[in-house]
């Protein structure tokens, strides 16, 4: 009969075995295989979807007709969200759960609204080719003659309006613009009322196609700005450093088990070491496998690592590739003014041509010994009438207008450019000396199209130069005045940027005159993804970013807000990074 002894050493024996193998299999390895799988298709998402907006950008800017052949991308998205669903059951992830579904629900919808734009935008921009055809084609046939009437002068001009108003109205979509073509397009029917049939037919199909262009103008418009919006490429950047995360939290749970593991093992060893070698034996075996399995966790952690940086510079580029649009939009402005000036100049110039043409047949005139007199009052009566109109227009001044307004249109696209520069590198840990107020000066010109309904006040002291890595710090700069700009009321906004000399270093403030940050909220506001923006619009990682990105520089970011009074930032950072600074020169 067994022992009350015996009993319970045998419960005792089987409780400690027990609670190894709990142990034991908490410390399994994870399948990285299938979350592989995950972060590789969410990756290709994005970059269709990123290839995606670059398609629809390029329909919306440019006139060529061929670029409604680019690339149908909806059937590799459709098999990149199954392919996605397919693997969602395979991995336990709550934030892949959570945010798949309205992922899949914005590119479904972003899919049919894409065709509705190709097709508007199709009609679009062909109204305008055929206004430039029409254009081209009958200005050329009604200057063939030696001899152009005052009458068909007036209606080719009127023509050449039409078309100049059309090309301002696809590039600028201003409200002043439509109005200009609807009104040249009528001006242009109404002087073809006294031109042959052939030349009213054209006019005809030239007004029918500002009508056209004047109808789908709006709506492709507002479908651009629709497709605009369902940008996803923020959450779906959110989402993969979310699924890194809860990847690096379960193995961290394995890590701190495995520890949990060593420790009871080691207990165990000690209390049943009477038990024999046997024991020994299982033990050391058991910790050579815990060891391999340590390694790999430490390899998994340091590839997360890798991946974690990575993803912040993906959400650096996310950021800009939002403001591609607003760029576009400002490129095209300067763009419409050199458009403008050079049509306006390519009109006028026929008439300084024709009289240079008979200025130097005046001039073979007065050279020729048998010269007739009436010949010569006759040809010297047509060049200073010519001159007379010329200096009476004022042309030369107008083309000198011109010619300035397309070189200032050319500079400020030079300037976009330039201020995209710094936002575009990639070495974000490049070290050189920095000019604050030269990065503050760069980021507005690049949020230029968020800022122009706000007042900016800049305040720039002369300050010395910090050794940084520009990249870092700009991105800091751009979050901290996008997110102003994004707060402030369509009217009366102020936005104040203060740099100074302080503590060996130099602060920057950046400041607005908003409804100011909660008190229940702005303990939170440095906390990774946590935002009180709209899904889709924000992934709460700017600030989270930006104050680790200030923190490596050996500085500091602190915030000031009160309910509607305001909220300012204030960035200080040391001339030099601290010693055991992960910036490299």
């Amino acid at each position: 009969m067994i022992s009350l002894r015996h009993l319970s050493f045998t419960i005792v024996t089987l409780g400690l075995v027990a609670a190894l193998v709990f142990l034991y299999n908490k410390t399994e390895a994870v399948n990285l295989d299938d979350r592989n799988a995950v972060v590789a298709l969410l990756g290709e998402l994005q970059e269709i979807g990123g290839r995606w907006d670059i398609d629809v950008l390029r329909m919306h800017t440019e006139m060529d007709s061929g670029r409604s052949m680019l690339p149908d991308r909806a059937p590799a998205v459709k098999n990149t969200l199954r392919a996605l669903q397919n693997e969602q059951p395979r991995v336990d992830s709550p934030s892949l759960n959570k945010n798949l579904g309205p992922i899949v629900k914005a590119f479904k919808e972003k899919a049919g609204l894409v065709e509705d734009y190709r097709a508007v935008n199709d009609k679009y921009r062909n109204a305008l080719l055929q206004i430039m055809s029409i254009s081209d084609q009958t200005v050329q046939a009604e200057t063939m003659p030696a001899k152009v009437s005052a009458r068909q002068r007036e209606f080719l001009r009127s023509m050449a309006q039409v078309a100049s108003a059309a090309s301002g109205y696809y590039l600028l979509e201003q409200d002043s613009k439509r109005n200009q073509l609807s009104s040249s397009a009528d001006r242009m029917l109404a002087l073809s009322g006294t031109m042959n049939a052939a030349v009213q037919e054209k006019a005809n199909a030239m007004y029918d196609a500002a009508q056209e262009m004047l109808k789908s103008g709006p709506p492709a418009q507002a479908l651009f700005t629709r497709i605009e919006q369902l940008n996803s490429g923020p959450q779906l950047s959110g989402l993969l450093l979310s699924f890194n995360r809860e990847l690096s939290a379960k193995l961290a749970e394995k890590e701190r088990f495995r520890v949990y593991m060593i420790a009871y093992a080691a207990a165990l060893l000690i209390g049943l070491g009477y038990l024999g070698i046997s024991i020994i034996i299982a033990n050391e075996s058991l910790e050579r496998r815990v060891d391999e399995r340590t390694r790999e966790l430490s390899d998994a952690l340091l590839h997360l690592k890798e991946s974690e940086a990575q993803l912040i510079q993906s959400e650096k580029m996310s950021s800009l590739g939002q403001m591609v649009a607003g760029v576009a939009h400002e490129i095209n402005t300067p763009l419409a003014y050199v458009n403008n000036s050079l049509s306006a100049v390519n009109e006028r110039l026929p008439e300084i041509v024709s009289a240079m043409e008979n200025s130097e047949k005046l001039l073979t005139l007065l050279n020729d010994p048998n010269i007739n007199p009436d010949e010569l009052n006759q040809q010297f009566a047509l060049v200073s009438g010519q001159l007379g109109q010329i200096r009476q227009h004022g042309l030369l001044g107008e083309l000198s207008g011109l010619v300035k307004d397309g070189m200032y249109g050319t500079t400020q696209v030079a300037e976009i450019v330039s201020n995209l520069k710094d936002f575009s590198r990639l070495d974000r840990s490049k070290v050189s000396s920095f000019n604050v107020n030269d990065g503050l000066n760069s980021t507005l010109g690049l949020a230029r199209h968020l800022l122009k309904s706000i007042k900016v006040n800049k305040q720039f002291n002369d300050i010395p130069l910090v050794t940084c890595s520009p990249s870092q710090i700009n991105q800091v700069f751009l979050n901290l005045i996008t997110n102003a700009a994004q707060v402030l009321p369509p009217q009366g906004g102020v936005i104040s940027l203060t740099t100074r000399p302080q503590n060996g270093g130099v602060a920057v403030d950046v400041a607005d005159n908003g409804s100011g940050i909660p008190p229940d909220v702005l303990p939170k506001i440095f906390d990774p993804f946590f935002t009180t923006k709209e899904i889709g619009k924000g992934t709460g990682l700017g600030l989270s970013i930006s104050y680790q990105i200030i923190k490596d520089h050996g500085g500091t970011i602190k915030v000031d807000s009160k309910a509607g009074q305001g909220t300012k930032f204030t960035v200080w950072l040391p001339l030099q990074p601290p010693s055991d600074s992960k910036l490299t020169a």
